[in-house]
């Protein structure tokens, strides 16, 4: 019985031995978590040269030569650095000339670096360490505490034609973060970053480029922003009419125009509490239109005056989600900007068309104009009151400072001042116009209603 026991427990042993050595491969080969990929391009006569550092951890089902308790064999790697740069990063990275793919790149020299090193700056500093003195073969590092850095030449036939990158590094990890620099030849190095998979990246847009993008990214935000949906459709229940919307909705693109491309060129206020500020007042317009449909403030100008109050307020919502995707711009801001308001007046508009025709048939056939202006403004109401007090409660967690009073803050006052003259005496232009025009048409109808109408004549 003794010897049954103790073989027993000889076997439980070995299988629990053999399970953590399993499990310990396992996690050595687990997707890392966090990783930093960062790109540098510079077209050269006929070559684009791209130099790519990614941490060798991320290179996974690729059996790197070791030594002694598991350090890498610095003499025998080389062969493995090429293949692993080839199959996780070559092959993934997409790189255009124009519209025309360019093709595989040719793997010009590996090299692996300290996590301390820094020389991935400028293209110069990388150029200069990856071609110059490799690790002493004495270094004792393991595979995860190392970084690849990588030459790749693809063949071009100008270097002052638009270049496009897909860098499909997304597999890397869980969450990877890729920098991006282009050098062209004679410009200012242009700088990217964002996490994950950002698309097909044009490293110097052409204007075209940048509005088409810019349009897109307008167009599907409206349509993912519940609160300036919510904010919109405050404004269509009380009028479901195009003709009289219009001096609505145009109030409201012309004011969140003003504060986005402000915001843009840095006019805006760069402290904590801004943010959450402007969140919360977003969700006070929303509630705030809410309650005027439901105690029937219906008065065209009085809506579009609101309406542009709020928009101003809108515009730096939108500012903040254009924060990271304004690199994309290029050189051309003003016009991704306006494209952006493009794309955001084409969502409006497509939401408009579902709007008002969703409401007429529901004061039509499901209860009666007055009480569903109530009822659905109450529900919206409801969900405001609800994201005014959870944004309330964030804000008050910021400490309000005074901005310091200072040459900056004057000049930066100076400048709102001026834009709001000029903003006041173009509002004054176009009032009087629109004004004597809506007059007109009330008078039309007046006198419609007044005049006598024929009574037809009768039949002998």
């Amino acid at each position: 019985m003794p010897f049954k026991l103790s073989r027993t427990l000889v076997i439980c042993c070995a299988v629990l031995a053999a399970f953590l050595l399993v499990s310990q491969g396992a996690v050595a080969h687990d997707i890392p978590v966090d990783v930093t990929a960062q790109i540098i391009a510079k077209p050269a006569g006929q070559h684009l040269n791209l130099l790519v550092r990614v941490p060798l951890k991320a290179m996974r089902d690729v059996e790197f030569p070791v030594r002694g308790p598991g350090y890498l064999d610095l003499d025998h790697i080389d062969t493995q650095l090429s293949e692993a740069a080839t199959l996780w990063v070559g092959n993934v990275i997409e790189v255009y000339e124009g519209d025309a793919r360019l093709p595989d790149p040719q793997v010009v020299q590996t090299h692996l670096s300290l996590e301390s090193d820094r020389s991935f700056t400028s293209y110069e500093d990388a150029m200069t360490h990856i071609t110059g003195p490799r690790l002493p073969s004495s270094t004792e590092v393991y595979w995860d505490q190392v970084m690849l850095d990588i030459h790749f030449d693809y063949p071009i036939h100008s270097d002052q034609a638009r270049f496009s990158i897909h860098p499909g590094l997304g597999r890397l990890g869980e969450r990877v973060v890729i920098v991006l620099r282009f050098q062209p030849p004679g410009g200012a190095v242009r700088a990217f970053e964002f996490i994950g998979d950002p698309g097909l990246v044009h490293l110097d847009p052409s204007w075209r480029q940048a509005a088409l993008r810019f349009i897109n990214l307008g167009f599907f935000h409206i349509l993912d922003g519940t609160d300036h949906l919510l904010f919109l459709f405050c404004l269509v229940i009380p009028f479901r009419k195009f003709r009289a919307l219009i001096p609505v909705v145009t109030a409201f693109t012309v004011a969140h125009s003003i504060t986005l491309i402000a915001s843009a060129y840095n006019l805006a206020p760069n402290m904590l509490w801004f943010p959450p500020l402007i969140e919360t007042l977003i969700a006070v317009s929303i509630l705030y239109m809410a309650l005027e449909n439901i105690v029937g403030v219906t008065s065209v100008q009085r809506r579009w005056m609101v309406a542009f109050g709020f928009g101003l307020v809108h515009g730096f919502g939108f500012s903040f989600a254009l924060r990271q995707t304004l690199q994309f711009a290029g050189s051309h801001m003003l016009a991704s900007l306006l494209s952006f308001n493009i794309g955001v007046e084409l969502g409006q508009l497509l939401m408009l068309a579902l709007f008002i025709p969703a409401l007429d048939l529901l004061f039509r056939y499901v209860v009666a104009e007055r009480v569903g202006t109530i009822i659905v403004s109450a529900l919206v109401a409801h969900t405001a009151w609800h994201w005014m007090a959870d944004r309330a409660s964030v804000l008050s967690q910021y400490r309000f400072e005074w901005p310091a009073v200072n040459i900056i803050l004057l000049a930066g006052a100076m400048r709102w001042m001026m834009a709001l003259v000029i903003l006041a005496g173009l509002i004054w232009l176009l009032w009087g116009p629109l004004q004597e025009r809506m007059d007109r048409g009330a008078a039309r109808k007046l006198w419609s209603a007044l005049r006598p109408r024929r009574s037809p004549p009768s039949v002998q």
